[in-house]
């Protein structure tokens, strides 16, 4: 985990949920560019989770690993789960769903970061 890497995946969560805000007060429905914006935010989750995975193999681990590899897991499943609830949505109430989806993300972006730089005292 680097702040870079948490600043970059935060820039591109807002990003989408500025779009899917945007969608949604437009009235509009979902198209191509929300799910690149959706493929780009999980193909950055991914990069932090081997990122991680390769740190913690080579020894450095935080000090709730549980915790830590928890919100990994779970911050994975956030853009997915989001782009097909946003499809099976057929209303304009997708780009909401889209826009919440990047909200959460960058937030548990920056707590990841906060769990791994975490001392445990």
């Amino acid at each position: 985990m680097t702040p870079l890497l948490a600043w970059l995946i935060t820039t591109v969560a807002v990003l989408l949920a500025l779009l899917g805000a945007a969608t949604t007060l437009a009235r509009r429905r979902l198209g191509l560019v929300h799910l690149l914006g959706a493929g780009l935010l999980e193909a950055l989750l991914l990069w932090q989770a081997a990122l991680a995975v390769v740190r913690m193999a080579g020894g450095d681990t935080p000090a709730d690993t549980a915790t830590f590899v928890s919100y990994l897991v779970g911050v994975l499943l956030v853009p997915p789960a989001g782009v097909l609830w946003a499809r099976a949505e057929p209303s304009r109430w997708a780009g909401a769903v889209l826009a919440v989806a990047g909200i959460v993300v960058a937030v548990m972006a920056w707590r990841l970061l906060q769990i791994w730089e975490a001392t445990g005292a």
